[in-house]
């Protein structure tokens, strides 16, 4: 068997044309998805290739039922995916198709993992969230977890900013102004338009429980992370990692999750996340913040070229006490996405891959030693042990 055609959505998007060039430069020709097939050509031409393209609604499952098929692999870069990303994941789930996606919604993610059932009975591939957000954090956590052994219980994982060029990464002292710099302006409105939503969690519902998903408030809890001779705080968010990890690692018992993009501002954001989200939750309040959040400012200016990330991984023992730390560092935001998407649709799309059919966090579908060579395929590297403890 020859390999599989890959299926580009959003191609014409910020996002998309990222991971178009990416897949380019990896000697792939895929297929573009969308509705105006003038832009995609345009797309097209501006990188000087020649591609196929399918002129079709990505929110249609008739569409995308004519267009998907049991060798292909789906990349999808269409957001917010809650309003247009299901169709998409589900058709590719019915066909038996390989998919993959850029978005950072966490209960999206939840919806892709319903189609479990579906994606395992067809031979599909599921593996939402497959860029920034959110490969590191479940790589960092599974590497933390794996050194840390059976006794492990609790997992934190913390998302950071830093930058090139201004002294050690690894002490970087972001700022509020790196929020505003380093991320794009469809990143702040998804992430304002996304506040009043409830984030995921795993932990037990009560003492002697078993763990379980389920949901709470965004920013519930403070996470402090200690790295490098710097301490990090981030509010609590949910992602990927809260389904992924228990997944490989069944004897964990909390998962936690924790934004750090706010630096010094975490806090003051926590408290106005908590204070404004019953107005939020009112039909005109949601309104008012897509609004706001499609008007906040730089909304049109690129990202700063100089931003990094930084992701910590802390693994515990069911008293708290840090078993194994991992950190990992890697380009901006954008860039590893692009990055980790062409990787992950190229291996997926050889013809001896062997990812695990069903919705899955993306170590269970590629396996950790392959994840990881990707990962630093896309330039997400693990910090040294030496290298954090002479900083």
């Amino acid at each position: 068997m020859g390999e599989r055609r890959i299926v580009l959505l959003g191609a014409t998007g910020y996002t998309g044309q990222r991971v178009l060039r990416e897949l380019l430069a990896r000697g792939q020709s895929p297929t573009l998805a969308g509705r105006n097939r003038a832009k995609m050509l345009g797309v097209a031409q501006r990188l000087q290739a020649d591609l196929p393209v399918a002129e079709v609604d990505v929110t249609s499952a008739a569409d995308l039922a004519r267009l998907f098929g049991p060798k292909d692999v789906v990349v999808s870069t269409v957001g917010p995916f809650a309003q247009l990303g299901m169709a998409t994941a589900t058709a590719a789930a019915r066909a038996g198709a390989h998919y993959l996606d850029s978005t950072g919604e966490a209960p999206f993610v939840r919806r892709v993992f319903g189609l479990d059932g579906v994606a395992a009975a067809s031979g599909a591939s599921l593996v939402p969230a497959f860029g920034y957000d959110y490969v590191p954090g479940n790589l960092a956590g599974a590497l933390a977890l794996t050194r840390a052994g059976e006794s492990a219980r609790h997992i934190e994982v913390g998302y950071f900013f830093s930058r090139s060029g201004r002294g050690d990464e690894l002490r970087y002292r972001s700022t509020l102004r790196d929020f505003f710099t380093l991320t794009s302006g469809g990143t702040r409105a998804t992430l304002v338009a996304t506040m009043p939503d409830d984030a995921l969690s795993y932990r037990s519902p009560r003492p002697g429980a078993p763990a379980r998903l389920g949901a709470e408030p965004l920013g519930k809890r403070l996470l402090t992370f200690r790295y490098a001779g710097v301490r990090r705080t981030a509010m609590s968010v949910g992602g990927s990692e809260h389904l992924g990890l228990p997944e490989v690692f069944p004897h964990l018992e909390t998962v936690d999750l924790g934004l750090g993009w706010f630096a010094g501002w975490t806090r003051p954001a926590r408290r106005a996340v908590t204070l404004s989200r019953p107005l939020m939750r009112s039909a005109q309040g949601r309104a008012a913040v897509t609004w706001l959040s499609k008007r906040l400012p730089g909304s049109h200016r690129e990202p700063d070229r100089d931003g990094r990330s930084l992701v910590i991984a802390v693994a515990r023992d069911a008293s708290g006490r840090p078993l194994a730390t991992t950190a990992l560092t890697g380009p901006d935001p954008y860039e590893m996405t692009a990055s980790l998407l062409a990787w992950g649709a190229t291996r997926a799309a050889e013809p001896d891959a062997a990812l695990r059919p069903g919705a899955h966090g993306p170590v269970a579908a590629f396996g950790l030693d392959p994840l990881s060579r990707g990962a630093a395929e896309a330039g997400l590297h693990e910090v040294e042990r030496a290298t954090a403890a002479r900083s």
